[in-house]
């Protein structure tokens, strides 16, 4: 099948969104779905309200409580653990402005725009790559939702942890992780619209329950003043940066995630001051609020109970107070809910759709995430806070910001934000390369990811043994040194290489 391309230039608006020529013709139905499709400028109406309270939902969750807390367990105080969590979202704050620069402008989804680097076949490699850790953290969260349910009904009900055994765990726990899973896809099933009525009260419902949180164990531990003097175990010595710079990394790395599908979201934005300001309001100010809460909590914990607890669930199971149980339930399960369906299920929607636009729709593409996300048993990743921060964050954040940095280096330094818009559903276009693939991005993502996590390493945990699947030397022993800063070596190495090898070539 040919193709005909308009020879005007692209629509704009005043704003500077860019639309499809309407006389586009798209030439081969494998590469395009409505999804997929640019959305109108008409459709695009998200406010910087909108966004800010996109993220308030998102940062709104427990493994977010966990990120900072974790740090607490690990041995920081409160200022050393908020400092952390508010710098790590400064920096990747940047990235996300940037990637979702296209958003608004073109309309476009993550997978789409990867198209203009990566080729529009080499586009699915980063998109399986986002989408495999989407659809990890989906089961994360499902899993933390399924503890939380089990953990709090064994505390009112009693007897649920004695249950016979299976792979390890409870039967009971099982079954409260299976019950969870079970109701989150049925929502998936109602649609985004029956989800962004459920977001609209979800975000202040846990903001709550996470200030009631902290109340009661500052009402146990005296006063806040016992929260805010509990001393560091790392000090600002030697002991200190060992756990920052990885910490920061890993911190980093929770959100490196939309830092790449930011534009499925942004898609919707109704111009640049929209996202831009929505984002810079939204993400840093919420993270590290909800962060001094958590730590803060996390602390009280330490001085109530002589052991840093960093699980808020695990917590919240210490009251015997019945309400205060049935409240903390729900509380669990809004939050998880909330946050598990619009950060881990959007993009894997759209990532698959990208893969077989002619089997996979969004629903479709959703349903599929479900069932991954089980299959990558999430048990494992939050087994200590070793392996979450260390060893799976790390990981993350390492291969993430290697696709970042080829996304920012064509968009922003090649193509000066210049996209043909038909060319990106177009065999045979500008964005084609060799047979849909441009080898420079791929050998910018393999320089790149073997720097970022070719050193990867276990780390001990408080018993000793390994926290992690790696060796303790690291995978490639040499390049351990690198291991702690794998999100910024992954964003820095890939946009220089895909700089230099696509330099000379001229822009699609």
């Amino acid at each position: 099948m040919t193709a005909t391309v308009p020879p005007e230039g692209p629509i704009t608006d005043p704003a500077g969104r860019v639309e499809l020529p309407p006389a586009t013709r798209l030439p081969d139905h494998r590469f395009v779905n409505d999804d997929l499709l640019p959305v109108p400028v008409a459709r695009r109406q998200w406010t910087t309200y909108n966004f800010v309270a996109l993220w308030i939902g998102m940062a709104h969750c427990i493994p977010s409580w966990t990120l900072a807390s974790g740090l607490v367990a690990l041995g920081m105080d409160w200022k050393q653990a908020v400092l952390t969590i508010a710098l790590a979202n400064v920096i990747v704050l940047l990235p996300m402005l940037l990637t979702g620069h296209a958003g608004p402008k073109y309309g476009i989804p993550f997978p789409i725009l990867a198209r203009a680097s990566f080729g529009i076949r080499g586009a699915n490699l980063p998109a399986m790559v986002r989408a495999a850790v989407a659809c990890c953290w989906f089961g994360i969260q499902t899993w933390i939702g399924g503890q939380g349910i089990f953990v709090l009904l064994g505390k009112i009900f009693g007897g649920w942890g004695d249950a016979s055994e299976v792979g390890g765990y409870p039967w009971t726990l099982w079954l409260c992780f299976v019950i969870f899973w079970a109701l989150e896809l049925a929502i998936i099933h109602r649609g985004m619209e029956a989800l962004r009525r459920f977001e609209n009260w979800a975000a202040p419902f846990v903001l709550v329950g996470a200030v009631v949180l902290l109340v009661w164990i500052a009402n146990k531990a005296g006063g806040f003043g016992p929260l805010l003097h509990e001393p560091s175990k790392v000090g600002w010595g030697v002991d200190f940066w060992k756990v920052f710079f990885p910490g920061l990394m890993g911190m980093i790395g929770f959100w490196s995630t939309l830092s790449l599908n930011i534009p499925d979201f942004t898609r919707f934005g109704k111009g640049q001051r929209a996202q831009v300001w929505g984002q810079t309001l939204g993400l840093p100010t919420t993270m590290t609020a909800f962060a001094l809460i958590s730590v803060l909590v996390t602390a009280g914990s330490q001085k109530v109970y002589g052991a840093a607890i960093w699980d808020p669930v695990e917590l919240a199971a210490k009251t015997d107070n019945v309400f205060g149980l049935l409240f903390a339930l729900v509380t669990v399960f809004v939050a998880t809910i909330s946050v598990n369906i619009a950060a881990n299920v959007v993009s894997p929607a759209y990532d698959l759709a990208n893969l077989a636009p002619k089997v996979i729709n969004f629903r479709r593409g959703a349903l599929i995430t479900g069932v991954v996300g089980v299959l990558v048993m999430p048990w494992k990743l939050t087994s200590t806070p070793e392996l979450y921060i260390f060893t799976w964050l790390g990981v993350v954040g390492g291969l993430l910001g290697t696709i970042a940095g080829i996304l920012i280096a064509d968009y922003w330094i090649i193509r000066r934000t210049v996209l043909h818009l038909p060319d990106l559903y177009l065999a045979g276009g500008g964005y084609w390369y060799a047979a849909g693939w441009n080898w420079r991005a791929v050998a910018a993502f393999a320089v790149g990811g073997a720097l970022a996590v070719g050193g990867s390493y276990s780390t001990l945990d408080a018993k000793g043994d390994k926290a992690g699947p790696f060796p303790t030397d690291g995978i490639i022993p040499l390049l351990k040194p690198l291991a702690d800063y794998g999100w910024a070596v992954g964003l820095g190495v890939s946009l220089v290489v895909y700089v230099v090898l696509m330099a000379g070539r001229r822009r699609g």
